[in-house]
């Protein structure tokens, strides 16, 4: 691959962002035939195809996508840098690009992201939900910025990222009422044979909640398994069996899914990481997360 050429970059990015070859060439005051020639050119200097042809439209490939959101930050970039020579203000809102895995309950992770929303500048956030395998995918093409996960950075994975700590908490087994005052006497030997609720296997706090009822001799009646932790609390919150919440959801499960709690699983700790591709955080939304988490949000765990 040759050096980039940033004029072939600039048409391709006007195109992309107007939606046709005539409207590009209006704005820079261009041939069609002209841009047309110079995209091209970038097309055969990256020797990828950057847009396909659907009718009259323009309609960018996989690989077109992926350029042009390199191609917006440069050229957003550089015209920020122009309006803070000459003293004026962007008001251009922070971009933070969240990914957030699937089993991560959604209060834990709004309450984490907050502090991101109280900066003193504008800050826009993207969220993208999924499993942490496609996530870290998305890092690795910097397409994120921040991954909030219940794990750590897995052992081999092939990307460069870093796990940073934010804090942990104990674990709460809730229920509806009806359930909760039946269940809560004599825990947590009332708890064998009980319905249970429970993330799927794949997750570390399913994991260590097998481990603390192998160590307790409890045998649950595992009534449901979920991937999302909202749809396992609406199960719940319906009376079909018990579930775990990290204990610093506690007072949002309560009030949310009107559920009670039956006891706290001694000793079972759940933990929250922030996953980034840099290994001392830059990003300025980022790093109020992470202060905040470790300073406010964990502080009584």
């Amino acid at each position: 691959m040759t050096a980039l050429n940033y004029h072939h970059l600039r048409y391709f990015w006007a195109v992309a962002r107007r939606g046709s070859l005539a409207r590009a060439s209006a704005e820079l005051h261009l041939t069609p035939q002209t841009i047309s020639t110079q995209i091209r050119e970038l097309e055969a200097s990256l020797d990828e195809q950057l847009f396909e042809r659907q009718g009259r439209r323009m309609v960018l490939t996989e690989v077109g996508q992926l350029v042009y959101g390199y191609a917006d930050e440069i050229f957003s970039a550089g015209q920020e840098l122009i309006d803070t020579l000459r003293g004026h203000p962007t008001g251009r809102p922070i971009r933070l690009a969240v990914g957030i895995v699937d089993v991560l309950p959604k209060q834990v992770a709004h309450r984490l992201l907050e502090p991101a929303l109280e900066l003193g500048e504008p800050v826009r956030i993207v969220c993208r939900e999924a499993r942490a395998e496609a996530l870290l995918a998305q890092l690795a093409l910097h397409e994120l910025d921040v991954i909030l996960s219940d794990a750590p950075v897995p052992p081999g994975v092939q990307v460069r990222a870093f796990g940073h700590l934010l804090g942990e908490c104990g674990v709460k087994l809730m229920a509806s009422s009806r359930l909760a005052l039946k269940y809560r006497r004599d825990f947590p030997r009332s708890l064998n044979g009980a319905p249970f609720l429970l993330p799927t296997e794949n997750t570390n706090l399913r994991r260590g909640l097998e481990r603390w009822f192998a160590t307790r001799d409890i045998s649950p009646n595992i009534v449901g398994e979920f991937e999302d932790a909202a749809l396992l609390k609406a199960f719940g919150q319906a009376g079909a069996g018990i579930f775990p919440a990290p204990s610093v959801e506690e007072g949002d499960v309560r009030l949310r899914y009107r559920a009670q709690s039956i006891g706290e699983a001694e000793g079972l700790v759940e933990r929250f990481y922030a996953i980034s591709a840099e290994r001392r955080i830059q990003h300025p939304a980022v790093a109020a997360i992470c202060s905040s988490a470790r300073t406010d949000l964990f502080r009584s765990d």
